[in-house]
């Protein structure tokens, strides 16, 4: 499926994932959390950046126990938790973030 999101046509899965990785600019971030109803905030893109960097690194998108332990690593205990990324994508750190990040959604998540 195609979609246009900040002015540029970009394809998504049927959940609205990109396909196209390098098709993803923080104007398509914003607009994915906007669909997702969240309005973006520094926190946010703290995720959002760590989660991008894991993929560059591993080439594919962390389940929400490794996301804990990567943002605790690079952001400390008190941001390293569920409760924090629960706070910032209450749907599923996993595949809000990750949708938003424009990476794929991450294996297990239903």
């Amino acid at each position: 499926m195609e979609a246009v999101m900040a002015g540029q046509n970009v394809e998504v899965d049927e959940e609205g994932y990109l396909l196209q990785l390098d098709q993803w600019t923080s104007e398509v971030a914003e607009e994915l959390a906007q669909q997702e109803g969240i309005a973006m905030t520094p926190e946010h893109w703290e995720i959002v950046n760590i989660l991008r960097e894991y993929y560059q690194e591993y080439q594919i998108a962390p389940a929400i126990r490794v996301l804990t332990k990567a943002v605790a690593k690079a952001l400390g205990p008190e941001k390293g938790s569920n409760k924090y990324l629960y706070e910032l994508f209450p749907l599923g750190p996993g595949k809000q973030a990750c949708k938003i990040a424009g990476l794929p959604k991450p294996t297990g998540c239903v």
